[in-house]
């Protein structure tokens, strides 16, 4: 194992003295580089957009150097052909994409192949920038329905089961560092320690992207298909605008967000619910159905006995 590492790492240091392109490594290659690396930079690219792409390593091999001394000597770059992990960070693989991990934590690049704008955008993206929010901060750091002081907050809500939000990632952390400054981006587990939070907006239990921008105490819901950072910066930047707004409900009282849970269960598993429902019914009636038959049995002994007595007399 640590053979194959040193000889990655080895391959990598030889490949970076050529100005002019960067080491080719496979997708297990890259992931062993990312548990050991602090600051990997990754170009995917395929054979459809092979011109485009030497564009964007020739730009990157360009600022490497300058790169790795401003990461204090942590930075790596390295690109990947044909890779599997692409659609794991961008939804548009047919153009190059390029991907900085920080400890493996992705964020996107969308820029131009310029490698000065390159640079400035991995310094300013150096750090995480997407909150994670609960039931408890979710308010105090939003101020949604108070007036927020805090700015704007775009905020996707999602689940353990939702692939497509988990690929939302490198986007999220995209979008982030663009509007640094200027607007909040966030997201929230509504089902684990945001769950009373999704209640509190009816999102119910679905296992798909939910994204809502907060602003000035009203909410309007991103319903387009695309989940890209140009189109979900454009929503951020003024495209809300054609959005129905609502006003920001305030935190739900107990008995509501109650009430809203057994909502959610129903529309999420009627067929649960019926057999819950229906299971303690059938239970019932077949109890009311034997203490008839019993009584039924009783009275007829009586009237048996009594018209014995009738005749014995």
């Amino acid at each position: 194992m640590k053979l194959l590492n040193l000889s990655l790492l080895l391959m990598v240091c030889l490949t970076q003295a050529n100005e002019d392109t960067l080491q080719l490594v496979q997708d297990d290659e890259l992931k062993k580089l990312l548990k050991e690396e602090p600051i990997v930079v990754a170009l995917f690219c395929t054979e459809k957009n092979a011109e485009s792409c030497e564009e964007f390593e020739s730009e990157l091999a360009g600022i490497r150097e300058d790169f790795i001394d401003m990461m204090q000597g942590d930075g790596w770059m390295v690109k990947l052909l044909n890779s599997n992990l692409a659609s794991q960070y961008s939804p548009k693989t047919d153009v190059p994409v390029t991907v900085m991990f920080r400890r493996g934590l992705p964020v996107l690049y969308d820029g131009p192949a310029n490698g000065d704008v390159m640079l400035e955008t991995f310094m300013r993206c150096k750090e995480p920038a997407v909150k994670e929010l609960s039931d408890s901060s979710f308010e105090h750091l939003t101020q949604a329905s108070s007036g927020a002081t805090t700015g704007d907050w775009l905020v996707l809500f999602y689940t353990d089961e939702c692939e497509q939000c988990d690929r939302m990632t490198a986007v999220l952390e995209a979008l982030a560092c663009k509007n640094k400054g200027r607007s909040n981006v966030a997201k929230v587990n509504k089902q684990t320690h945001g769950e009373k939070t999704g209640r509190r907006f009816e999102l119910g239990l679905d296992n798909i992207p939910q994204i809502i921008f907060f602003r000035l105490q009203k909410m309007y819901s991103f319903t387009l298909d695309s989940y890209d950072v140009e189109t979900l910066n454009n929503f951020m930047s003024g495209f809300y605008k054609n959005m129905p707004s609502k006003p920001v409900p305030i935190p739900k009282t107990p008995f509501d967000d109650l009430v809203q849970m057994c909502v959610d269960y129903l529309k999420e598993y009627p067929a649960l619910i019926f057999c819950g429902i229906a299971v303690p019914i059938l239970l019932i009636a077949v109890f009311l159905w034997l203490l008839r038959g019993e009584d039924e049995e009783k009275t007829k002994k009586k009237k048996k006995k009594k018209s014995k007595e009738n005749k014995d007399k």
